[in-house]
């Protein structure tokens, strides 16, 4: 050291005064710092007591320095010689910054006075200490050679004081390193015991804390020496760990999987993410350890948004971590305030390392809160009592508590949400719930309550309707019993309330629709019936009460809907029932009594004349034109009407004069109105004998089965036949199919008649292949919408067969788009399970109705017969309409029958077009079985088994 005398007093440092009573002073801010001066510094020295300023010149005490020093000036301004340690500490929190933070490190490497010599360093683990010795009025300068221009504190200590203050600490840091050790070590048995998954994830985090606070109390050098790493390595690493600590434990306690799975893979990557760190770490530690903090405030705000949007969805595990959240952030933001330097305190750093220690403890109560609960139910400990109550809760009852003593009625959950109602809207005096109730309820909402109370017995059992905030009415049923008290009165009555609109709603549609049509809203027949018949009932009293009844039916209303569709038939309907309604006047009815067949029981007029007007009106109504899809459709009605003359009459007979002028204007062609007369149940009564007739016609044996040829166009080869019924009556000899099929249908033995024709079809055709050997025919059969409807068909067609053994695939069964659509659900099913059977199925009268390909690829039609009308058109497009047919048959992969071939010229050209066979008197009549027998064998003579 070389000195220099000055008398530039201005620029020399200004000493610290120091007495006695000074135990500690903060020398930071006073330290002047020199940065890159070189092995060699020249600084002038703080003036003397007899006011000369010196120069004096220090050389680095070790090669390679880097040239930074920090000069500093004290003075004892007392009569004593003092003693004082300077202590610069390694690490502190405080002001080390997030990014790139200071780590810790050797501080001062050597410390020379202005006078004497270096001091002496005192030995520490975690701070660089040298003792000093102060003449009374000395002022000395002290140039510090220091490791890096950042010095986080330089202090100036009492050495007593100094010791009771390194005693203390180690005192409060022993602690805290036992309540962190104990944590870790609680936890991690916890997990043995009960191993649920977030244990492990809490007892992680709790052993990264531990590790935190051992590396921040310089713990790890007395337990393992200073032989260890780095102690930036160190410290980088336990950050890194609880970093990826609060990761994994938000991410296993929040089961965040369940959620969402992209929320596992993003932790996995976070946490992969970490984990590198710990690499990062041993070649630059402020890197990784910056990472580490980024990531640590970044998972707590995450967990904040988390914790919001699951509590929102009362998901229990979140809001049971809100507490122990919340000291998280509050330590985060004590954290934030200590690295930036705004908060500067010497216990600050230490009181942030029990603020971890403090956080796992509220973590450690969460999660075994968490995981102990419900334990005794999990093991069926618990009372019939907690069992009721938790079937209560299970149930999603509305409880209802009216306290009668106080008059406050309370319900749990708050039934005004449900209304729509602010909170607590129906809660208090039981008086507060009339205003809202239905006007026709009130009286009896207050009455039932009243009896209650002075029976002092019994059970509330109560349906009411309450107004809901928009207007609508609610329907709340009230299942409750008295509580008596001591003194035998009611105190209070509780029990449950539910909100039954939808029950009721559901029963009213049901009832509506017992007695009114559903689909144009009208009476139907048996509320129609009820409302003449109490109409008939007040005739006898007054004279001019003379009731009309007319039946509408729709003229050619199924030909409409098979050719439009069942959605343009129910608009025709509606728009119908809007017309007649217009008609009518208030105490005359209007009602649905079937599908196209409407009914009007006529008061308002009683004059012949005014009544024949009526009809005339509802004729013109019915024909008006009516627009569907840009189609206008006309129809026309035929109408029955009967009035009432017979006082002993009841509206079942009268209805049914009106339905027997109704058929015959039907049966003389439509489009009229038809008076009743007497000699019109005759007529009924002549077709209720055909009808029984028709019943034992199988019987008695006067039913067969006819077959008409169906042939190969290529070579006019017969393939098959199409049974057909014919009835030979005994006394009115052959009745044609269009008169008795209708009759069977309405009388609804339709079913018996199509299995009397698949049983006798399948014994013939078994007897023809026992004659001619296996010939490759087959017959087929038609089938009605009865049949169809029956779930029992397939095992009925199935015992027929096998009763005739019989192949399935030489049957086939014929079917109408009509057919079909009546249930097309039911008719999918049917089908597919017969066509599973190998049997055929054909779409007859294809072109004649709607035509719906949808038809062909829903159902599993394997053959499409062409109706004849289409085959017997003459115009121009007939040819391209058929040619279409065929070809979409052909690529479907389909058979195709043509019906009603009139000539030669037909068949060829239909041949030529693709169409594989054709049915007409063209190619034979129908002919019995006895015929067809010997038909096949002439025609196949040389097939026979022999």
């Amino acid at each position: 050291m070389a000195l220099a005398v000055s008398t530039l007093s201005a620029l020399a440092l200004e000493p610290v005064k120091i007495s006695r009573e000074d135990k500690a002073l903060d020398l930071t801010k006073i330290a002047e710092i020199y940065a890159n001066q070189g092995e060699a510094f020249q600084v002038s020295t703080a003036a003397g007591t007899d006011g000369i300023v010196r120069r004096i010149e220090v050389r680095a005490s070790s090669p390679g320095h880097n040239g930074d020093w920090a000069v500093f000036a004290l003075a004892n301004v007392s009569d004593e010689q003092l003693e004082r340690l300077i202590v610069a500490p390694h690490y502190r929190l405080v002001n080390s910054h997030v990014f790139w933070p200071d780590l810790g490190s050797d501080r001062i490497l050597s410390i020379t006075p202005s006078e004497g010599f270096a001091l002496d360093r005192v030995p520490s683990n975690d701070a660089d200490v040298f003792a000093i010795t102060l003449n009374p009025g000395a002022v000395i300068t002290f140039v510090a050679e220091i490791t890096s221009p950042q010095l986080p504190q330089l202090y100036l200590w009492e050495p007593e004081a100094y010791k009771d203050t390194v005693n203390a600490f180690t005192l409060y840091r022993g602690i805290v390193l036992g309540i962190a050790g104990l944590l870790a070590v609680f936890l991690t048995n916890l997990f043995v015991i009960k191993g649920t998954s977030m244990l492990p994830a809490t007892a992680a985090l709790a052993w990264a804390v531990l590790g935190y606070v051992c590396v921040d109390f310089g713990f790890l050098e007395q337990l393992f020496g200073d032989n260890t790493l780095d102690e930036r390595i160190w410290r980088a690493g336990a950050e890194v760990a609880l970093a990826s600590g609060l990761v994994i434990f938000l991410f296993t306690y929040l089961n965040l999987s369940r959620w969402h799975a992209n929320l596992a893979y993003a932790t996995l990557a976070w946490v992969l993410g970490l984990g590198t760190l710990f690499g990062v770490a041993i070649y630059d530690p402020s890197i990784a350890s910056g990472i580490a903090r980024l990531s640590f405030g970044l998972t707590a705000v995450v967990g904040v948004a988390l914790i919001i949007f699951l509590g929102f969805r009362r998901y229990d595990r979140a809001i049971l971590l809100i507490p122990s959240w919340l000291t998280i952030i509050a330590w985060l933001f004590g954290g934030w305030l200590a690295v930036t330097g705004e908060l500067d305190n010497d216990i600050v750093q230490p009181a942030l390392a029990f603020g971890l220690v403090l956080i796992v403890l509220l973590i450690g109560f969460t999660v075994i809160q968490h995981a102990f609960a419900g334990g005794a139910y999990q093991q069926g400990l618990f009372s019939d009592l907690e069992r009721q109550s938790l079937a209560l809760t299970g149930s999603g009852e509305t409880i209802w508590d009216w306290d009668v003593s106080r008059d406050r009625v309370t319900t749990i959950p708050d039934i005004a949400l449900r209304l729509g109602a602010t909170p607590g809207a129906l809660h208090g005096p039981a008086r507060n719930w009339l205003p809202r109730l239905h006007p026709d309820d009130r009286d009896r909402f207050r009455a039932t309550l009243d009896i209650l109370l002075a029976q002092k017995k019994g059970r509330l059992c109560h349906d009411f309707r309450v107004r809901a905030e928009d207007g609508q009415y609610h329907w709340l049923s009230i299942k409750a019993r008295p509580v008596l008290a001591g003194n035998g009165e009611i105190a209070r009555c509780v029990g449950v309330v539910q909100d039954v609109t939808e029950q009721k709603n559901i029963v009213d549609r049901l009832l509506s629709d017992a007695l009114n049509d559903n689909l144009t809203g009208l009476p139907n027949r048996q509320l129609f019936l009820d409302r003449l018949q109490s109409i008939l009932a007040l005739t006898g009293q007054e004279e001019k009460l003379l009731p009309t009844v007319l039946t509408i039916d729709i003229d050619r209303y199924k030909q409409v809907n098979d050719s439009l569709g069942i959605a343009a038939g129910d608009n025709i309907l509606i728009a119908l029932t809007r017309r007649l309604r217009r008609l009518l006047k208030p105490q005359d009815t209007l009602g649905r009594l079937a599908g196209d067949e409407f009914g009007v029981v006529l008061v308002s007029e009683s004059d012949p004349k005014r009544i024949a007007d009526f009809a005339d009106a509802v004729v013109k109504a019915v024909s008006a034109p009516i627009n569907f899809a840009n189609q206008e459709i006309i129809l026309t009605a035929s109408i029955g009407v009967a009035s009432w003359t017979d006082p002993s009459i009841s509206a079942e007979g009268l209805l049914n004069d009106a339905e027997l002028a109704m058929y015959r204007a039907k049966k003389s062609g439509g489009d009229r109105v038809e008076p009743f007369q007497p000699a019109f149940r005759m007529a009924v009564s002549d077709r209720l004998q055909l009808e029984s007739d028709l019943r034992r016609a199988i019987e008695r044996k006067e039913l067969s089965m006819v077959y008409q040829p169906i042939v190969r166009l290529n070579d006019a080869e017969i393939v098959g036949f199409e049974a057909l019924m014919r009835w030979d009556h005994p006394k009115r000899g052959n009745v044609p199919p269009g008169e008795f099929i209708p009759l069977a249908e309405n009388a609804n033995f339709i079913g018996d008649l199509g299995q009397f024709a698949i049983e006798r079809a399948t014994s013939d055709l078994s007897g023809w292949l026992a004659q001619t050997g296996d010939v490759p025919y087959f017959v087929s059969v038609n089938l009605s919408s009865a049949q169809l409807i029956n779930s029992a068909l397939t095992d009925d067609i199935r015992r027929a067969l096998n009763r005739a053994g019989c192949p399935p695939e030489r049957l086939k069964l014929e079917l109408t788009e009509t057919v079909v659509m009546e249930n097309p659900e039911q008719s999918r099913l049917v089908l597919e399970k017969i066509r599973d059977s190998g049997i055929g199925l054909s779409l007859d009268d294809f072109g004649a109705g709607f035509s719906s390909l949808g038809y062909i690829t829903r159902f599993p039609f394997d053959t499409i017969k062409i109706d004849q009308a289409l085959v017997r058109d003459q115009s121009d497009k007939r040819d391209v309409l058929l040619r279409s047919i065929v070809s979409m048959g052909v690529e479907l992969g389909m058979t195709l029958v043509a019906e009603g071939i009139e000539s030669e010229e037909d068949a060829i050209k239909l041949g030529q077009m693709g169409c594989h066979y054709g049915q007409s008197f063209h190619f034979g009549p129908p002919i019995g079985a006895d015929a067809v027998a010997r038909l096949l064998k002439e025609r196949f003579p040389l097939t026979r088994k022999g």
